[in-house]
């Protein structure tokens, strides 16, 4: 990853410095999108397309867990 990224973390995310798991994404580079875990550090990056239709499909329930 070249790009530098500035990630955010979701204000519904809690946060605890003792115990950092939280999704940070950065939306800054035109075009791009990199995910980041909080307590790894592993990133992935996306297309903007390949974003939207994530969040698209996200919003109409296609990810839902049934357990």
């Amino acid at each position: 990853m070249d790009a530098e990224f500035a990630f955010r973390t979701s204000t519904a995310c809690k946060y605890n410095n003792s115990d950092p798991r939280c999704v940070e994404v950065a939306t800054n580079v035109p075009g791009r999108v990199a995910v980041r875990n909080s307590a790894t550090g592993d990133t992935v990056e996306f297309t903007a397309v390949e974003w939207t239709d994530f969040l698209s499909g996200a919003r109409l329930g296609e990810f839902d867990v049934t357990a």
